[in-house]
């Protein structure tokens, strides 16, 4: 079956389009004033008072990994590569697992607001906060800077504002959410956001497959028959090895990633923490499923060329799409959509970023964990803040990069620093505070330093002739390097009183608060 006439150019600004955004941020807005009325202490700020169902934080978790890069990047990463876009969205899904049976359960019975509580459990917790709030900082960054220039560049489209305009107005949006609601805010807020995002994406399949006679495979032979090779792997990652590299760091960086793991405190136990994972499992395999249709579909009705006018990473691909099927009134709500994913997300970020730098290093780095409540709440804003200020500088620096490429770098440091710290201090007795900081620290430096030297830096965008590092991730030699380093580190000094403490943390971890009843329980060292 053909395809009807070549896509229309690039949005433009349109009441209608300027009408859905508003309506979402009133809505939003008016989430966060009532959530704001609730966050009254640190426990609701960073963690909701852990009083959200497994349902609602199944959804939110969805609606917390559902980002820019997830609808837009991968939308525009199929649309101009073909069947190679999908890599990103198969590793991201089949982290997911990894997440229910290795960190979901522990996570929730041993930490209160970070990952960096599971590391100081039974070690020092100085150096391994310092350590953990570093590498997981790093995470935040590579993270924010694709969730914003996806939405400068959403709200240029939207409104036809400059895109450094745009990315401030962005910031603004997002630190009203988490400075005054919190977490409260902020997980209704994806709620509402994973829901539509949902609904919008699936509604826009509809509408693309109609041209098709809902027929999927009707689009892909019209796919085909423009360009055979958008069927074949290999044209976005050709060397066998790379797409390895890239595989681990996807499906092991969920586990990684501070934002998703602060999650698992806002619900009330493990059983809860499990049962969200199933449900936002659900919930993002059946997203992907649909976001393949989308790619496809926006190569053929919009095409490449003008994909690529309206923003040189494609990531415009889902919207354009949008307008060429259902006009201008449904590319101003996907637009909204995009938006409201966007949002979420960095909203997220910024308070699992605010975390890391109030609780980790403020209270239980330079005040030893004797802040009052009140002054954990104002570092916790005056952190959130400057994470706000510092995403909207990392959108501006970066326009015009892919935001699936960028958040895949994210994970090859959430998988190289976090992960395998985080694995070892629960499942093996001889992980010590110096192997926790030195797999830490060799992971997120390594990564840092293999992702300069890569393909993608040291080529496309400095300009030299050829890559010093050829691989573009480097995920399969920075996770194994940081796993290795953990361990030999640890066996070249073992440390008694974390061995020690390991049997109160499997008690822990198997039985939760149960577990404080027993006698050798002891609080963490200082």
């Amino acid at each position: 079956m053909s395809a009807p006439a070549p896509a229309p150019a690039p949005g433009q600004t349109s009441a209608t389009a300027i009408v859905f955004f508003f309506v979402f941020i009133a809505v939003t807005l008016g989430i966060t004033y009532w959530a704001a009325r609730k966050t009254k202490t640190t426990s609701e700020f960073f963690a909701a008072g852990g009083n959200v169902t497994g349902f609602q934080n199944g959804l939110a978790l969805a609606g917390d990994f559902m980002s820019a890069a997830s609808f837009l990047g991968i939308c525009g990463l199929v649309a101009q590569s073909g069947f190679d876009g999908l890599i990103y969205s198969v590793g991201w899904l089949v982290g997911w697992p990894v997440v229910t049976f290795l960190v979901a359960e522990p996570l929730r019975n041993l930490g209160k607001y970070t990952f960096a509580d599971v590391l100081a459990y039974r070690m020092q917790q100085r150096p391994v906060r310092v350590a953990a709030a570093t590498s997981g900082l790093t995470v935040v960054a590579f993270y924010l800077i694709a969730q914003m220039v996806g939405a400068g560049n959403l709200i240029r489209l939207m409104f036809g504002l400059d895109y450094e305009v745009a990315v401030v107005v962005v910031g603004g949006v997002m630190l009203a959410y988490v400075l005054f609601g919190g977490m409260i805010a902020t997980t209704w807020v994806q709620i509402v956001k994973a829901v539509l995002l949902l609904g919008g994406a699936l509604a826009l399949a509809l509408l693309a497959l109609s041209r098709f006679g809902m027929n999927p495979l009707a689009l892909f032979a019209e796919a085909a028959s423009r360009d055979p090779s958008v069927l074949a792997p290999g044209k976005l990652v050709s060397n066998p090895i790379d797409a390895v590299s890239l595989g681990l760091a996807l499906m092991f960086g969920t586990s990684g990633l501070p934002h998703i793991l602060m999650r698992f405190y806002t619900v009330k136990d493990a059983k809860a923490a499990r049962s969200s994972v199933f449900y936002a499992t659900g919930f993002i395999g059946a997203f992907y499923l649909v976001t393949f249709v989308l790619g496809f579909a926006a190569q053929v009705i919009v095409g490449r060329a003008a994909i690529k006018a309206a923003d040189k990473g494609g990531n415009m691909a889902a919207p354009l799409l949008a307008e060429a099927v259902g006009g201008t009134p449904f590319l101003g709500f996907i637009s909204a959509v995009a938006f409201a994913t966007i949002l979420a997300v960095v909203a997220g970020l910024t308070l699992s970023g605010a975390a890391a730098l109030s609780h980790d290093l403020w209270v239980n780095v330079v005040k030893k964990g004797k802040a009052p409540e009140s002054e954990q709440l104002i570092v916790a804003r005056i952190a959130t803040v400057m994470l706000g200020v510092v995403a909207i500088a990392l959108g501006i620096a970066f326009k015009g990069q892919n935001v699936a490429f960028m958040v895949g770098l994210a994970f090859a440091v959430a998988a190289s620093g976090n992960f395998p710290a985080l694995v070892l201090s629960i499942v093996w007795r001889g992980m010590t505070t110096r192997g926790a900081v030195a797999a830490m620290v060799t992971g997120t430096a390594s990564a840092l330093a293999l992702i300069v030297l890569s393909p993608t830096v040291w080529v496309d965008m400095f300009g030299f002739a050829h890559a010093v590092f050829p691989l573009k991730n480097p995920g399969i030699v920075t996770m194994p390097l940081s796993f290795a380093v953990g361990i030999a580190a640890s066996l070249f000094e073992p440390e008694a009183a974390a061995a020690e403490r390991f049997a109160a943390l499997s008690r822990r971890v198997q039985l939760g608060p149960l577990a404080d009843a027993a006698p050798d329980d002891a609080t963490p060292r200082a």
